[in-house]
C-alpha cells in the first residue's frame, strides 16, 4: 500500500524574490515604494536646502495676521481686521457653497436635457442638441465673463426700486433684482427655530423611506401607491403644524427700499458674482452631464422599456422605475468627474471678482504676505481634499446601485 506525503517544504532563498511568482509582485511594489520615498526626500531636501540659501523658510504664522481686506459677500463673520486664516476659512465655505450648488443645478439640467434628447417630440430634440453643443463647445471662462456682463448692463441698478411706491417694484413684494445682484427675505431664527428645522429634515426622511417603501411594494407585489401627493404631506403638514405650535418662531427679514436711498436694505443679497459664477458651471457643466444621461440610457437594452410598457407602466415610470436605474450604473463613474470638474473650475470666480479659496488664500493674501509657497500648498492640499471627498462619497454610491450578482 502506496503512503502519498506532502512534498518536502523548499527552504527560502533571496532569488525566490524575483524568481518565485508568489513573492515577485510584492517585491517589485516595495522597490517602487522606496524609489518614491527616495525621490521625494530628495526633491523635499533640495527646496529646503534653495529657501535657505535665499534666506527663506516654510512658515505658516501669517495665518494669524489681520488681512486688512474686505470680502463683498460671506457666510461667516469677516472684517477687514479679521486673520488670514479666516478670510481662507470664508474662502473655503464661498467654494464649497458654489460647488455645491453648480453640481446641484448642473446634475438637474444635465437629466432633463439628457432625457429630452431621446424624445419623440423632433423640435425638443434639436433644442437640446442645439444646447449641449453650444455649451459645451465655448469655455465655461467665456460662460461666466458672459452672464456676469449682462446682469451688471441689463440689470436695472438698486434706485429702479426706490420710487414713490417701491413695493410695486419688488416682484411679489419679496425679491428685487438688480445689477448687484438678487435681493430675497433671509430668515430670522427665534427661540425655538430648531424645532421647526430638525421637524423638517426628520420629514425630508420620511419622504425618502416612504418613496423606498412604495418602490419596495411595487417591485415585491405590484401594488402602485401613490408617491406625489403622500410626500408633499409629509414634507410640509409637520413641519407646519410644529412652526404654529412653537409659536412662529422663524420670521423674514423682507428687502428694504425704504431704508436707504441709494442701495436696498434687509434681506439677503446673493451677489452677481455668485450668480454669474452659479449659472455659467450649471449650464456648461450640465451640457456634459446630458451627453452622460443620453449614452446611460442607450445602454439600457429597448426591450427593458418595451417590457415595461407591455405591463401597463405610463411612460414616465417606465423611466423613472425601470430605465434610468440600470442606466444609474453607466452614469454615475463619468459624473463624478464632472463634479470634480465644477469644484476645480469654480477657482475662475476670480475673474468676475467672487471671493473664494484662490481669490482669498492664493491671490491677495499671497500678494500681501509673499507667502507663495505655504499658500499654493494649502491650496493645493484644500483642492486635493474636497476631490478625494467626492469622489470617496460618489464612489460609494456606485457600489451601491452596481449590478449585484446572486
Amino acid at each position: 500500500m502506496t503512503t502519498l506525503t506532502d512534498p518536502p517544504q523548499e527552504s527560502f532563498r533571496l532569488s525566490m524574490l524575483l524568481n518565485d511568482t508568489r513573492y515577485r509582485s510584492l517585491t517589485l511594489q516595495a522597490i517602487t515604494a522606496v524609489l518614491l520615498a527616495l525621490a521625494i526626500w530628495y526633491l523635499a531636501g533640495n527646496l529646503i536646502q534653495n529657501l535657505r540659501a535665499a534666506g527663506l523658510n516654510i512658515a505658516f504664522d501669517f495665518l494669524k495676521n489681520p488681512a486688512g481686506y474686505d470680502i463683498n459677500q460671506t457666510l461667516i463673520d469677516y472684517t477687514n481686521q479679521s486673520t488670514h486664516g479666516r478670510a481662507a476659512v470664508v474662502g473655503i465655505l464661498n467654494t464649497l457653497l458654489v460647488a455645491f450648488l453648480a453640481c446641484v443645478t448642473a446634475t438637474i439640467f444635465g437629466v432633463i436635457a439628457g432625457v429630452l434628447r431621446l424624445s419623440n417630440n423632433w423640435l425638443i430634440k434639436k433644442l437640446m442638441a442645439f444646447y449641449v453643443e453650444i455649451f459645451r463647445n465655448i469655455p465655461v471662462l467665456i460662460w461666466i465673463i458672459i452672464i456676469f456682463t449682462i446682469m451688471t448692463a441689463v440689470m436695472p441698478g438698486a434706485r429702479a426700486y426706490l420710487g414713490e411706491d417701491p413695493d410695486k417694484n419688488l416682484l411679489l413684494g419679496l425679491f428685487a433684482f438688480t445689477n448687484r445682484g438678487v435681493y430675497v427675505p433671509a430668515p430670522v431664527w427665534g427661540d425655538g427655530s430648531w424645532v421647526v428645522v430638525a421637524v423638517f429634515l426628520l420629514s425630508v426622511a420620511a419622504v425618502f423611506a416612504y418613496r423606498r417603501y412604495a418602490k419596495k411594494m411595487l417591485y415585491s407585489s405590484g401594488k402602485l401607491l401613490p408617491t406625489g401627493w403622500p410626500s408633499l404631506l409629509i414634507l410640509i403638514v409637520p413641519s407646519v403644524l410644529v412652526f404654529f405650535i412653537m409659536g412662529q418662531p422663524i420670521g423674514l427679514d423682507l428687502p428694504d427700499p425704504l431704508a436707504n436711498r441709494f442701495n436696498l436694505r434687509g434681506g439677503l443679497q446673493i451677489g452677481a458674482p455668485l450668480i454669474a459664477l452659479w449659472f455659467a458651471l450649471s449650464i456648461y457643466t450640465g451640457a456634459f452631464i446630458a451627453e452622460n444621461v443620453r449614452a446611460g440610457i442607450l445602454a439600457v437594452s429597448k426591450g427593458q422599456s418595451e417590457a415595461a410598457s407591455a405591463l401597463g407602466l405610463r411612460p414616465g415610470r417606465v423611466m423613472n422605475l425601470v430605465v434610468l436605474p440600470q442606466a444609474l450604473r453607466v452614469i454615475i463613474p463619468p459624473l463624478i468627474s464632472q463634479y470634480l470638474n465644477i469644484t476645480k473650475n469654480s477657482s475662475l470666480a476670480i475673474a468676475v471678482g467672487y471671493a473664494d479659496i484662490t481669490a482669498t488664500l492664493g491671490g491677495i493674501t499671497l500678494n500681501q504676505t509673499g507667502r507663495a509657497i505655504e499658500c499654493v500648498l494649502l491650496l493645493m492640499l484644500f483642492y486635493l481634499t474636497i476631490s478625494l471627498l467626492i469622489a470617496a462619497f460618489m464612489n460609494v454610491y456606485n457600489a451601491s446601485i452596481k449590478l449585484k450578482e446572486r
